[in-house]
């Protein structure tokens, strides 16, 4: 059975971990390997996948990712290929995958159906980066019906009110933007990201997870020692890229080393 994101989250933290959230973009560099690679990091210690959905106008997302998620739209990437590749991943780790994708596509596949579809799939939920809680509305009534999980951002420059939202309709975890831009793996993560994690908190979420700028064990480790979890993107991509499967399940690894609490 596959836990939830918010069970796999508490189940970590009463072994003394953080979760370690991958993220890779479907369709790249094939839709094949993308699976592959998605099954690999599951495997290698990752305890959540963020699943990408290639996007024509991926605004907030960094050369890395970008570049990879234009690949699979020019090798022929549909949106409905992500439900038939949530039940392989899911089926082989028996872990949760949340789909992270801008609101257009949903909205022209329908939200009812994409929503039904990705239940039926076994997929956890949506993360939506460019859907703020104000504008959900018809999300959060099908989502909070078919039970599925429900991450949206919250940035430094998000208001306590905004965050207050974002605390209260997140299920699963609130996403905290650690640097204000685009994704991409960082030397240091941003000392911000300690103060947002803890208005988010004062907010009531019950979880929160840091991402955008981590690349390493090392950063791994900080921001577990303040949050739930570290999000991992652009340095997983830049692996799959230069080494493939092998490569990115290698990273993955020693990623996952840094999630022991002290």
């Amino acid at each position: 059975m596959t836990l939830s994101v918010a069970e796999t989250i508490a189940q970590r933290k009463a072994e003394g971990h953080g979760t370690l959230v991958a993220y890779l973009p479907l369709g790249y560099p094939d839709l094949e390997q993308s699976i592959l690679a998605s099954i690999a990091v599951l495997n290698a210690g990752a305890d959540v996948l963020e699943l990408g959905v290639p996007y024509s106008d991926p605004v907030m997302d960094g050369t890395v990712i970008a570049k990879a998620t234009q690949t699979a739209l020019e090798n022929g990437f549909k949106l409905h290929q992500v439900f038939p590749a949530i039940e392989r991943i899911t089926a082989a780790t028996h872990k949760p995958v949340l789909v992270m994708t801008y609101w257009n596509p949903v909205v022209q596949y329908g939200v009812e159906a994409f929503a039904t579809d990705l239940r039926s799939a076994g997929g956890s939920g949506l993360i939506t980066p460019d859907l703020i809680p104000d504008e959900a509305g018809e999300w959060l009534e099908v989502s909070e019906r078919l039970d599925l999980e429900r991450v949206f951002l919250a940035a430094p420059s998000s208001s306590d009110e905004r965050l207050h939202t974002s605390a209260e309709l997140s299920r699963g975890f609130v996403y905290a933007v650690s640097t204000m831009g685009i994704t991409g793996a960082r030397d240091d993560v941003d000392s911000s990201a300690k103060k947002l994690v803890a208005r988010i908190y004062e907010q009531g979420a019950p979880a929160t997870c840091v991402g955008l700028g981590i690349s390493t064990a090392q950063h791994v480790s900080d921001v577990v020692s303040f949050a739930d979890g570290a999000i991992v993107g652009s340095a997983l991509v830049r692996a799959l890229t230069a080494g493939g499967v092998d490569a990115v399940a290698e990273l993955t690894e020693g990623l996952a080393s840094g999630t022991k609490r002290n």
